[in-house]
């Protein structure tokens, strides 16, 4: 439970995460010096965002070959509560920071928009709002600091200037080096370089925006061209906090209605209480609260950018490449942000298509969000999504979860061709589940998708929203009928009835999504018997001396040698008969027994020489494989009608089993539930059989 806190306690928190610097102002002389210390508070905004990524921490993926990027793998300022799951989410992810590194060394994504495209919920609208974020806390750190200017006692010297502009603060918030002529400022930034501990180089090349260039030349007028008293005099630097709140360092811009749509949203505008005062064309009666002035030295985000009009976009051509705006009847602006775009498919498809739209598709770098094809990770967004919600009263059953991600997993994948594997097979392996032995190349898969769909697989399919819809249905259902715990079966159920419901689902996939479902059901079923199963016939001491009895067996086949009969004591043969009873139930064909024979008795060999005793617990395949040979003799002595009626059963049995269940992460109710569930369906297999 959390202390109580004061007021007194709660303003002191407050205060320690303000920068000491925010509220101090400084000459440009020291700010000059700090420079020389300091290079990197001079980047720009494609450096500053790319060191972002790494100042919160790093980890190589050598499997994947991918960065793992921690703010958006573990979510360090939020204890994880906004991670992001998958491996095509992480390689999009570090696709993105590539792209923005390039551009950090000036290779040429500076100068594009990085567009996220993706399906709905795929979690790119997630991803851009956590770098805003991140942008957001890393302004506020030492490593992440950056500067701007104002003007000062303007009116002692421009007669014409309103008293209440006396102080202007950088309408753009431009770095003060922009003060400097660009000869001195390149001398400047030469040492700047020399000192620089970075993998690019500082580089600054923007005009003053049109209202602080109006003031410089006004002030050297008066002084002389004596740019240090120009600077010295009216000059202030201060520190510059990112704050998407206030519009500065980050801007969000979202497409109005078409017919309503104005280039001033994005450029800026006059400002008509000042034209009384300065006049229509003085540059310090223009408004710069454009969304590209704003997001100036930082992020620039648009949500579904395809959305506005043809013609509206051509402000994004001059904002990319030549890194300018041009207002209204006013000079170009020099901008400096990291521009990224998000899209949906149906609208990407459509501009694709058109022609006309050639010069905007060619600033655009495209980073694919698409779905997680992992249908682990898919439970992980799952369970996120309930530790984030007050849901203390329910138990969430083994298996849930990950079905629910299974069947969405389902509805984003090509099918295989060939029919060498099966569509949950094909789902299996991309989850990491191959066993030794068997013939199944990802890589492959993977590659053959990419050939058959459209845009790649994960770019379509039902989304995490509508399967976590559900969810929160089925809980709220449960928690109605004083169920306290969300089974796969009630899952299914609500999965099943909202399909069609559901308005992102196009009909025509109804068919599809409804075998997938079931699909998903015979895969739990399986689960949910082997569950049973471990309850009801686990043994480990038999389970260990049937292990020994295999690896006998398999070494006298292999050594071409004879056992020793258990009860008479003579040697024989190896039982051919009892090692394939034990391999079949890996569903090992006649003609891989060999491998499986060779594969287990090299595993028991390493563990020997490493000096470890066997222990069949230890090889998951083989462990598998005993417990259902242990299972299939022990069966016929359980009644598994008894499971379902509970008339039927002692009570001491039945809790024992579910206390069985219970050890494996069931509740109480759910053990009951999947008892009765599993004893079903074996007794029907019993009888069909």
């Amino acid at each position: 439970m959390s202390e109580q806190q004061s007021l007194e306690d709660l303003s002191q928190e407050y205060r320690d995460t303000i920068p000491e610097d925010l509220r101090e102002t400084h000459s440009f002389e020291w700010y000059l010096e700090e420079l020389y210390e300091s290079p990197h508070i001079a980047r720009n905004a494609h450096q500053r965002v790319a060191d972002m990524f790494d100042y919160y921490g790093t980890e190589y993926d050598e499997d994947a070959g991918v960065v793992e990027y921690q703010l958006a793998s573990e979510d360090p300022l939020n204890d994880g509560e906004n991670t992001f799951y998958g491996r095509a989410v992480h390689e999009s992810i570090h696709e993105f920071v590539n792209k923005v590194k390039s551009g950090a060394r000036g290779l040429g994504p500076e100068k594009r928009i990085k567009l996220l495209l993706g399906p709905v919920g795929s979690g790119k609208s997630e991803f851009d709002r956590q770098v805003r974020n991140y942008y957001e806390d890393y302004t506020t750190t030492d490593e992440g600091r950056m500067y701007t200017f104002r003007w000062t006692n303007l009116g002692d010297v421009i007669r014409d200037q309103d008293p209440a502009d006396d102080v202007v603060r950088s309408p753009m918030n431009q770095d003060p080096l922009v003060l400097l002529p660009q000869q001195q400022r390149d001398r400047v930034l030469e040492r700047v370089n020399d000192a620089l501990d970075a993998p690019y180089t500082i580089r600054n090349e923007q005009a003053l925006d049109p209202a602080s260039e109006f003031y410089m030349d006004k002030l050297l007028e008066e002084y002389n061209d004596d740019l240090q008293t120009v600077l010295s005099n009216h000059v202030e630097v201060i520190r510059f906090i990112a704050d998407e709140n206030k519009r500065q360092g980050i801007e969000t811009f979202e497409p109005k209605d078409k017919k309503n749509q104005d280039e001033t949203e994005l450029t800026g505008d006059v400002n008509y209480s000042k034209i009384a005062v300065y006049g229509e064309s003085d540059p310090r009666a223009f408004d710069y609260s454009g969304a590209f002035c704003n997001a100036n030295r930082g992020i620039f985000s648009g949500e579904e950018l395809l959305k506005l009009q043809r013609e509206f976009l051509y402000d994004f051509l001059h904002a990319t490449q030549e890194q300018t705006i041009k207002p209204k009847n006013n000079p170009r602006i020099d901008i400096d942000q990291v521009i990224v775009g998000r899209t949906n498919m149906p609208e990407y498809r459509d501009k694709k298509g058109d022609e006309k739209m050639e010069a905007f598709n060619d600033r655009t770098k495209r980073i694919d969000f698409p779905y997680v094809l992992q249908y682990a990770e898919e439970a992980e967004i799952y369970r996120k999504m309930l530790h984030n919600a007050d849901v203390p009263d329910i138990h969430v059953e083994p298996h849930t979860l990950e079905m629910a991600g299974l069947f969405g997993v389902l509805t984003r994948i090509a099918e295989p061709d060939g029919g060498q594997i099966s569509v949950v097979q094909k789902v299996k392996a991309y989850n990491g589940e191959i066993d030794e032995g068997e013939d199944i190349d990802v890589k492959k898969l993977r590659d053959e998708a990419e050939e058959a769909t459209d845009l790649g697989e994960g770019m379509d399919g039902v989304s995490p929203r509508f399967i976590g819809d559900e969810i929160a249905e089925a809980i709220m259902d449960s928690m109605h009928r004083s169920r306290g715990f969300l089974s796969p079966l009630t899952t299914f159920n609500h999965l099943e009835e909202n399909l069609e419901n559901h308005g992102s689902i196009p009909e025509e996939n109804f068919e599809t999504y409804y075998r997938y479902l079931e699909l998903v059901r015979e895969e739990y079923k399986e689960r949910a018997i082997e569950d049973v199963r471990h309850a009801l016939a686990y043994d480990l001491d038999e389970i260990q001396r049937q292990g020994e009895k295999y690896m006998d067996h398999v070494m006298a086949y292999i050594d071409d040698d004879t056992v020793e009969d258990e009860i008479t004591g003579r040697e024989q043969e190896p039982d051919e008969k009892f090692l394939r009873d034990v391999e079949e139930k890996l569903d090992i064909p006649e003609d891989r027994k060999d491998d499986f024979r060779q594969e287990v008795a090299n595993w028991v060999s390493r563990r020997a020489r490493e000096g470890e005793t066997f222990d069949p617990q230890d090889n998951d395949r083989l462990r598998r494989a005993l417990e259902r040979k242990l299972w299939e003799d022990k069966k016929h002595n359980i009644n598994f009608s008894a499971l379902v009626s509970s008339g039927e059963m002692d009570d001491d049995e039945r809790n024992a089993w579910v206390q069985a269940l219970t050890d494996q992460g069931y509740s109480e109710d759910g053990a009951r539930e999947v008892l009765e569930f599993a004893g079903a369906e074996v007794a029907k297999t019993e009888m069909e059989e």
